[in-house]
This record gives C-alpha cells, structure tokens and sequence, in this order.
C-alpha cells in the first residue's frame, strides 16, 4: 500500500530501518490491506502479536507493538462471523467480539523474559465511545487518550479531551494526593 511503503521509507530515512545491517534495526513491521479477505485481515494483529511474543520469549526483549488500527481487527471478525452464518449481537458486531478481543489484548504482558507494550489507534464509529468495538476494546487498555474533533475544529492541538481520556495509573498511590484530588474535581 502507499501508507505501508510511505512508513517504511520514512523509517528507513530516519535510519529506524537499517538495509545495511537489518538485524540492527530491530524493526518488524506488518501489514494488512483493505482488499484482502477478511480472514487474512483478522490475521494480521494476531501474526504481529505472535512476533512481538517471539521477541519477548526467545530474544528476551521488551517490545513496543503498534498497532493501527485495531478497530479493524474487529471489522475484520466482523466480516469473519457474517461469512459463517453467525447471528450478529449488538449493533451488527460478531457475538464472539468480547472472546477474540480479549484472544489478543491479554497476550500483551510482561514475562521473566520480557515485556510487550502496545499503543493502539481505535477508530470509534461516529465519535461514540459507548459503541461495542471501542468499549471492548478500552476494558483491557490501561489508558486511553480522546481526541476530540471539536477542539481540532477550534485549532487547540494537541486535541487531547481530558474529561474522556482514562488512566489506570490515575491512583492516589501512584501520582500522588494531590494529583488524584485535582484529577476527580476536574
């Protein structure tokens, strides 16, 4: 796709890709295009997690996945389950969005050997973030950070909507009183 060659230049001119020495660049990048069926989509997350474990387990490294988008992942089982006949659950998703979701994001952990972080774009259908993809999606995250149109649309960048974005971390323990008293009056 261009988006895909596009980012592999650009990390290769930024010197993130090494040709000359690959095993350098400790870079895997996997892709997924909108014209392939959707099994061979839903796959993709799933093939890139598989590699991120490998790096954790075998080469006992930490490692960063992203992973964009992860909506489609869920289109993808979308599309999956129509194929096979499944009746649909809330608002058209697969019944089994919850169990394929979960299949991927509680893989993403830290071992004796080493971690895997994920940051995650998530497209959320007409901005609700009550819609069954985005809020299944945001049970196993830690974090999320909203992007709010509205304050796009009024040039305030970063477009961070603070009142929507969660933490787990957002603890009296770990941020401190303070910090956590100013956060719950907001």
């Amino acid at each position: 796709t261009r988006e895909g060659n596009d980012l592999y230049m650009e990390m290769k001119e930024s010197g993130v890709i090494n040709e000359q020495n690959i095993a350098e660049s400790k870079v895997a990048l996997v892709y997924g295009q909108m014209n392939e069926p959707p099994g061979a989509r839903m796959r993709v997350g799933l093939t890139a997690l598989a590699m991120a474990e490998y790096f954790r387990d075998v080469n006992e490294q930490d490692v960063l996945l992203f992973i964009d988008n992860i909506f489609r992942f869920v289109q993808a089982g979308s599309e999956v389950s129509a194929l096979l006949g499944r009746m649909p659950s809330a608002v058209g998703y697969q019944p089994t969005l919850s169990t394929e979701m979960g299949s991927l994001q509680e893989r993403i952990t830290s071992t004796k050997k080493g971690s895997i972080t994920s940051i995650q774009a998530v497209y959320v259908p007409a901005d609700d973030l009550t819609d069954p993809a985005p809020a299944t999606t945001f049970a196993h995250l830690d974090a999320t950070t909203v992007l709010s149109r509205g304050l796009a649309a009024k040039g305030i960048y970063p477009a961070v909507d603070p009142l929507d974005s969660t933490s787990t971390m957002l603890q009296p323990e770990i941020v401190g009183e303070q910090h956590y008293e100013i956060a719950q009056g907001v």
